[in-house]
């Protein structure tokens, strides 16, 4: 799964210019967060005719001469489903062929296709079992340590994601880093150590409903010690139920823990938005949102599912091989560009790389801090075709941020020839709130109400305790509130205390309800102060011509 990534370095309006995260980008990336979570079911193979064997095998010495043919004997497609430029590098026989082997406890590891650019390097591998028996109730795998060796000995950690292959009784996967070899061509060793087969457990929990305070279920297994359930009422008839998840072993694979409600015919009740996680040292948070009555349905029993290692094979899988840019040098270029980003303040698009594979922009600011570019969607127009950015994160330095787009639809020549236009969509700009208090008053159990305004926007707020904390919602009946990004309170000498937002991005699309929480809160009454809130201007559109076409 690629990994949450924290986007920091914001400034407060207050004179001590207290930094702080920026709560409202660390969601977003985690929602954009698709490693290990793109892949649906694999797709099967259509087996050969026997009839065309023989000419199969006969030709097989002849054309592994051809840089991609082996690994162009396996569907990579869905496994690549945001990965479209390696698929789409591979169908133009770019790449260099590996397919080197090797075998330990009863798993061969088998290198097919290499590809290194001068953004990314990335590895076709599959891993075979001695029987699809060893695999029946597995449902993923993990290893301890995946990754590369250079010729010095340092290892470069990297993203990876595998899939099923049923017909051939082998997973498939990749591993992807932005690690780039200095020189045209390098030495290095891949590694797999301790591959984990990864099945679901599923423990029954005396789940009530109709009780809104906080219920504990110990499970105390497979690494899992206890969870945690707290329910909130939420518009329209739903409840989002949060999870808090404590683990006794720090080695379980992805701390994924899910609640689950079954109705009275055997079927796990739908929920109204996917899950949302976020994982901390020992434990998880986890998000669900359902419809209340589902849950309240007579008949209707509970149950945690969660994942845990069901066996280990114990050792180290590595082969050495000599990587060439070769394959993908032809239309690779990288320009410097330092272009202002239209209305965005203090913004340039400074540097596009280009590889036949993944076009990446960073973008600069000037000022010494953090600030979220104010867009929820990116494209390329090259010369008609759209490429979509599918990863946004963190540049080299603090105040980038590289945007990375997949090649597909285009072939070498058109990348260099093309007249290329950066397309910004869907524009949302946060604002610093103003020095106007929200008074909170009487603060108990009771959920309590009051309505207040920002720049003419009208917001609702409702505060109550719940097991020693406090928390604060905010709502607004105008579309075009995005939500309140963050709230804080000055806490004297200490400065500003803020609130931890805590709805994880869970809610509908287009809801721009928010809730922050106070831990070990204790007062009657507070001053409460917007940090930041969120203006939503989904029909903005922001082009720049980026380079002209031959």
């Amino acid at each position: 799964m690629e990994r949450i990534e924290n986007k920091v370095k914001d400034q407060m309006k207050e004179s001590n210019n207290v930094d702080y995260p920026d709560f409202d980008q660390m969601w977003s990336s985690i929602q954009r967060d698709e490693l290990k979570v793109a892949g649906g079911e694999p797709v099967v193979l259509r087996p050969r005719k026997r009839k065309r064997f023989a000419l199969v095998a006969g030709l097989s010495v002849a054309l592994m001469a051809t840089p991609v043919y082996a690994a162009l004997t396996y569907d990579w497609s869905s496994m690549l489903s945001h990965r479209e430029g390696i698929q789409s590098a591979l169908g133009q026989g770019l790449g260099q062929s590996i397919e080197q082997s090797v075998t330990k406890e009863g798993v061969t590891l088998t290198v097919h296709t290499a590809f290194i650019d001068e953004n990314r390097t990335v590895l076709l591998y599959s891993l075979k079992p001695e029987t699809s028996q060893d695999v029946k109730d597995v449902k993923d795998i993990n290893f301890k340590l995946i990754g590369l060796k250079d010729s010095k000995g340092n290892f470069i950690e990297g993203n990876y994601w595998n899939e099923w292959n049923e017909e051939l009784g082998e997973y498939k996967g990749y591993f992807e880093t932005d690690w780039v070899a200095e020189g045209q061509t390098t030495d290095v060793e891949f590694i797999i150590e301790n591959i984990q087969y990864i099945g679901n457990k599923k423990q029954s929990i005396s789940y009530n409903p109709n009780d809104s305070t906080t219920q504990v279920f110990p499970i105390q297994k497979d690494g899992v010690d206890s969870v945690t359930l707290q329910s909130f009422e939420q518009a329209e008839g739903k409840v989002l139920l949060k999870s808090d998840v404590t683990l006794t072993d720090p080695e379980m694979p992805y701390k994924w823990v899910e609640f689950e409600a079954i109705n009275d015919v055997g079927e796990s009740v739908k929920q109204v938005k996917s899950t949302s996680s976020s994982f901390r040292d020992g434990g998880a948070n986890v998000d669900q949102l359902f419809k209340s009555d589902t849950l309240r349905k007579e008949g209707t029993k509970f149950q945690i599912s969660y994942e845990h290692i069901l066996e280990t094979k114990e050792s180290t899988w590595s082969t050495n091989m000599n990587l060439s840019k070769k394959q993908l040098e032809n239309g690779s270029y990288k320009q410097v560009l330092d272009i202002p980003m239209g209305n965005v303040p203090n913004t340039k698009i400074h540097e596009m790389k280009v590889t036949p594979s993944q076009v990446r922009l960073t973008l600069t600011q000037d000022q010494d801090r953090y600030e979220t570019i104010p867009f929820e969607e990116y494209q390329l127009d090259v010369g008609g075709t759209l490429l979509k950015a599918r990863d946004v994160r963190s540049g080299k330095n603090f105040n980038e941020t590289e945007l990375r787009f997949e090649v597909t639809g285009l072939d070498v020549a058109s990348l260099a020839n093309q007249p290329v236009t950066f397309v910004a969509k869907h524009r949302v700009d946060a604002i610093r709130g103003d020095d106007n208090p929200i008074r909170l008053t009487d603060i108990s159990v009771k959920p309590q109400s009051l309505t207040s305004s920002i720049a003419g926007y009208p917001i609702t707020w409702t505060y109550y305790l719940k097991d020693n904390n406090l928390y604060v919602e905010s709502l607004s009946s105008d579309p075009a509130f995005a939500g309140v990004n963050q709230t804080y309170y000055l806490d004297g000498d200490n400065g500003p205390n803020f609130g931890t937002p805590d709805l994880m991005g869970i809610l509908e699309d287009g809801s721009n309800k928010a809730m922050d929480v106070y831990e070990n809160f204790d007062k009657k009454e507070l001053d409460i102060y917007i940090e930041k809130y969120l203006i939503d201007k989904p029909n903005e559109e922001l082009r720049i011509p980026l380079k002209s076409g031959k």
